[in-house]
C-alpha cells in the first residue's frame, strides 16, 4: 500500500487530454489518450515524482463517467509504475466517489486524490467523515485528500486530522490553503502519517516547514523550474531555491479578474498548449466562449514561462525524490 514516504517533491496535476473535437457538446469520448501517453512519458522522464490527474484542472467537472474511466486507465498505462499514479475522484456524494475508487483501484491507481462532496456546503465533521468513509472502504487504497476550500466550500480544521490520522491509508493531502502557523500546528498532528503537499510558490519555504512537495498544473508547461525548485530545496540551497520562486512568481499568474475561479482554475491548459511542451486540447463544453483578454494573457504567460526554463534548463541527471519506489 502507498504511504506517506513514497511521496515526496512534485506532483504534476495532468489535464485530461482533450481530442480535437472534445469543444463539441454532442462529443462522448474526447479522452485523447495518444496525447496522454505522450505527455506522461516525458513528464516522468524530465523528473516529476507522481501524476495526478482529474483535479478541477483536470476537468473532473466535465468528464463523462466512461471518459474517467479512458483516462484512468491511460494514465496508469503510461505511467508504467515509474513513479505514483493518483486518480482524481471528485463527486457530488460519496455512493459515486465510492464507485469511481473502486474503478481506480482495480484499474491498478496507487492512490486516489477525492474532493468533498460540494454541491452544499459540508461540516467539518461531515467533511472528514467522507474520509474516513472511504479509508474504511478501501484499506488497501492509498487515500488523498484534495483541500481546496474556494471550490469544495469547506475549510477542514486542523483539529480535525486528530481523526484522520487514525487511518493509516489516508497518506497525503494536496493543500494551499493554511498560514504557517496552522501548517505548524498541522505538521504536529499529521507528520510521517500524511504527506503535504503544497501550492508551486509554497514550496519555499514551507518545506523547511514539513511540507513533502508541491503540486503544479505549470508542470505541463515544462517542468524544468519545478525540477530545479525542488533539488535546490532538497539540498538546503535556500538562496537559490527562494530565488527560483521568485522568479516563477513574477513569470506566471494566473489568468482571470479576482473570484473568478473558472479561469483562473481551468485556462492554464490555454497556456499549456501555447507553449508547446505538450498539447492538452481544448475546452471542454460548457466552457465555450474564451474571452480574448483570457487568449492575451496565455499567450503572454506562455512566453514568461518558456524563458524561465530557458533559465532554469533541466540538468543532465534529474534527483529523483520517489527513487526508491
Amino acid at each position: 500500500m502507498l504511504t506517506a514516504k513514497d511521496l515526496r517533491g512534485v506532483v504534476a496535476m495532468m489535464p485530461a487530454f482533450t481530442t480535437k473535437n472534445g469543444g463539441d457538446p454532442e462529443a462522448e469520448d474526447t479522452i485523447d489518450a495518444d496525447a496522454c501517453a505522450t505527455a506522461v512519458d516525458k513528464i516522468i522522464r524530465d523528473g516529476v515524482d507522481a501524476i495526478a490527474t482529474m483535479g478541477s484542472f483536470g476537468e473532473c467537472h466535465t468528464l463523462l463517467w466512461e471518459e474517467k474511466k479512458k483516462l484512468t486507465e491511460a494514465t496508469i498505462a503510461a505511467v508504467k509504475k515509474r513513479v505514483p499514479v493518483l486518480i482524481g475522484c471528485t463527486t457530488l456524494n460519496t455512493r459515486d466517489t465510492m464507485r469511481e475508487v473502486r474503478f481506480a483501484q482495480e484499474a491498478g491507481a496507487d492512490g486516489v486524490l477525492c474532493g468533498v462532496p460540494f454541491y452544499y456546503p459540508s461540516t467539518a465533521d461531515n467533511a472528514a467523515q467522507f474520509y474516513l468513509d472511504l479509508a474504511d472502504a478501501f484499506p488497501r487504497m492509498g487515500i488523498g485528500i484534495y483541500h481546496n476550500p474556494p471550490i469544495h466550500r469547506v475549510t477542514i480544521p486542523v483539529d480535525a486530522f486528530k481523526k484522520l490520522v487514525t487511518r493509516p491509508n489516508i497518506v497525503f493531502m494536496k493543500d494551499s490553503h493554511r498560514t504557517p502557523l496552522d501548517f505548524y500546528k498541522l505538521m504536529n498532528i499529521v507528520k510521517d502519517k500524511i504527506a503535504v503537499f503544497v501550492m508551486q510558490l509554497q514550496l519555499y519555504p514551507y518545506i523547511t516547514f514539513g511540507a513533502s512537495g508541491c503540486w503544479s498544473i505549470c508542470a505541463w508547461m515544462g517542468p524544468s523550474p519545478l525540477i530545479r525548485l525542488r533539488d535546490a530545496c532538497f539540498a538546503g540551497d535556500w538562496e537559490t531555491a527562494k530565488q527560483i520562486a521568485i522568479d516563477m512568481s513574477e513569470a506566471y499568474r494566473g489568468p482571470g479578474r479576482p473570484g473568478d475561479l473558472f479561469w483562473r482554475e481551468n485556462s492554464h491548459k490555454l497556456v499549456i498548449n501555447e507553449t508547446g511542451y505538450c498539447y492538452a486540447g481544448p475546452l471542454r463544453p460548457p466552457f465555450r466562449h474564451v474571452p480574448q483578454e483570457i487568449i492575451d494573457h496565455s499567450k503572454k504567460m506562455a512566453e514568461n514561462w518558456k524563458a524561465l526554463c530557458r533559465k532554469y534548463p533541466l540538468q543532465s541527471a534529474p534527483a529523483k525524490a520517489s527513487a526508491a519506489r
